[in-house]
């Protein structure tokens, strides 16, 4: 009797509690040249990761972690919701991103993060890898590959973009950015010299000779000539046109 009390004990002592279950946070980010873009909005972001979450098991999503109008050249680190989503996620936990390029920066930041996540046993999901890419050797070198090509793509992407708008710029079409003083943008996307240009630079160097302040010539040009500048811009006109 005594003995199976004694070993009825020792086993209740060696019985070891479940782990506990772990939570899932999404993670959901879009620029501001993205958000109206179809397959990046939040909403399709946060459809996707539920119907995976559903689709392999996972509990569901306890949290959304979401950057808005935040570009991808910010490290997660650095944005509002994804240093929250860092300070959160504990061993046990995943994090169901849809892009790895929505959580990264480049491939060094995700091979960095990817360590970071690993050593504190939370395991990440990148839905446009298959899943997780944390939970062995082979899978996280081959993360780490793919990461590489991603960001190497990246790379080439904008730099056939910056060729094409330097190529429409030369061209006279507008790309973007501050229209320069004394030209309008046409209806047809493109660059002209307005036509009361002359006539207001003339002006402006008369006003200049006598002795007028760039504050008062820009009110001038603002207020009657309809043509907005500030007088850091009369400033570097007139040191131009000298």
């Amino acid at each position: 009797m005594w003995y199976n009390t004694f070993t009825l004990k020792k086993r209740k002592n060696n019985v070891t509690d479940p782990p506990p279950i772990g939570r899932t946070f999404g993670y959901c980010r879009v620029s501001t040249r993205q958000q109206s873009e179809r397959g990046h909005s939040l909403e399709d972001q946060r459809i996707r990761i539920g119907g995976y979450c559903q689709a392999n098991g996972l509990p569901q999503v306890t949290e959304f972690y979401v950057d808005a109008a935040t570009s991808g050249s910010t490290g997660l680190q650095r944005r509002q919701a994804g240093k929250r989503l860092l300070a959160e996620a504990t061993a046990g936990d995943h994090i169901c991103v849809t892009k790895g390029d929505r959580l990264f920066r480049s491939a060094k930041n995700a091979l960095e993060i990817a360590e970071v996540l690993r050593e504190r046993g939370v395991e990440l999901h990148l839905m446009d890898m298959g899943g997780p890419v944390l939970n062995s050797s082979v899978s996280r070198l081959v993360f780490g590959i793919l990461m590489m090509v991603a960001n190497m793509e990246a790379e080439r992407i904008g730099e056939r973009t910056a060729a094409v708008k330097e190529h429409r710029r030369e061209l006279g079409f507008y790309v973007g950015g501050p229209v320069p003083a004394g030209y309008v943008k046409t209806d047809d996307g493109r660059i002209s010299k307005d036509a009361k240009w002359d006539a207001n630079l003339k002006l402006m160097k008369e006003m200049a000779r006598e002795g007028q302040s760039s504050r008062v010539i820009a009110a001038e040009m603002t207020s009657l000539r309809n043509m907005p500048m500030s007088h850091v811009t009369v400033l570097s006109i007139l040191a131009n046109e000298r």
